[in-house]
């Protein structure tokens, strides 16, 4: 008998390597059931309490919901074991449709961080999302990948649109922020004064209209409110619906129409699990994109109905809000010191080029947004 870990001949044997990985589905899937529980927390509450913006409270872009996310994903960015069967490879795309969906839903959270942790949890979600595209590269290029690799270049392009939305909308939280505290010092200072001119009303109807005011007050300057009626928030919602649709493109066609694939053969060493996780991450896809496309339908009705009232040029009018943190950090200094001219002026040009860049993305982001 060898030694542990090892054959008669002293090799290493890993015959029993693969035995857990069932059990690693298990754990994907129960990620997967984590998120649609939260998802469909947040929706019922929407739903429940008329916020069809859908406030994150269950469901919101912090180092748990990132933990949770890598661990949902553990399919699409494995990339030797193999999985030849039909679920196996409808597996691997619903874990891509999956984090579409989950940085649709994540974006209203963002009105509520301070901006430390909006740098800090974007540039996790960045590092997560390029490994993820990256990782379906190379499967799509090894052939781990071997069918649906239209649906996969088409939610990976999704994939990285939403994240640059996301990255770019988390810009103007700084500046909303501020905006809206001001616009809120005014309205409660507009209140009390209101308030105060109403001593001979009864006291009940001066109650209600004070409750009125102050609910209005307090919902129109919610960070999660001003998030969610965003243009960029309401235009994922479409984003995801095609993720979603994509993805039910792929299961209906796979299903119905065996006749066009040529699935291969042989046994995943996930097994059973990922018909559990097929099932688990499709769920969670479709409760998800159920509160990103209510939130896309309620604006484009609450929008359609005035666009006849304003003309094109001013309904397709990028607000100073949205560059102006970008313009803020063209005009400042650098924040090193460059003591040799030449180089001082070389890095202050690229400064200007690459926040010209972003001013020009920015504008164009916001533009396809109220288009969509």
């Amino acid at each position: 008998m060898g030694r542990l870990g090892c054959s008669i001949g002293g090799n290493l044997d890993d015959s029993k390597f693969s035995k857990p990985m069932p059990w690693i589905g298990v754990y994907v899937a129960a990620a997967s059931v984590a998120y649609s529980i939260a998802m469909a927390a947040d929706a019922c509450r929407g739903f429940h309490n008329r916020k069809y913006w859908f406030p994150s409270k269950y469901f919101s872009l912090n180092a748990t919901s990132l933990t949770l996310i890598a661990v949902a994903v553990k399919l699409s960015v494995d990339l030797n074991t193999s999985m030849p069967h039909r679920q196996d490879q409808l597996a691997k795309l619903s874990s891509a449709v999956l984090i579409c969906t989950v940085m649709g839903n994540s974006m209203p959270s963002i009105g509520t961080m301070v901006k430390n942790k909006i740098f800090m949890n974007i540039i996790a979600l960045g590092i997560l999302v390029i490994t993820l595209v990256v990782n379906s590269c190379i499967q799509l290029a090894t052939g781990a990948i071997y069918v649906f690799w239209k649906e996969h270049v088409f939610i990976m392009f999704l994939m990285l649109l939403l994240l640059v939305i996301l990255s770019f909308s988390a810009l103007t939280v700084p500046t909303t922020k501020h905006y809206f505290e001001l616009k809120y010092r005014k309205k409660h200072e507009l209140a009390l004064k209101e308030c105060s001119d109403g001593i001979s009303q009864c006291v009940a109807k001066k109650l209600e209209d004070d409750l009125k005011r102050y609910w209005m007050m307090a919902h129109t300057c919610c960070p999660q409110f001003v998030m969610g009626h965003s243009v960029t928030c309401t235009a994922s919602g479409s984003f995801c619906l095609l993720g979603a649709a994509t993805l039910t493109e792929a299961m209906l066609r796979s299903y119905l129409m065996p006749w066009s694939f040529n699935f291969c053969t042989g046994d995943s060493d996930y097994k059973w699990s990922t018909i559990l996780v097929l099932v688990t991450q499709t769920i969670a896809v479709g409760v998800g994109t159920t509160a990103l496309a209510s939130r896309w339908f309620i604006a484009i009705n609450f929008r359609c109905p005035k666009r006849g009232n304003k003309s094109y040029k001013d309904e397709f009018k990028v607000e100073g809000y949205w560059i102006q943190r970008l313009v803020e950090m063209k005009e400042c200094l650098l924040a090193v010191k460059i003591y040799v001219r030449r180089y001082r002026k070389l890095a202050h040009d690229i400064k200007y080029q690459v926040l010209d860049f972003c001013i020009k993305m920015q504008t164009g982001i916001v533009l396809m947004s109220k288009l969509v």
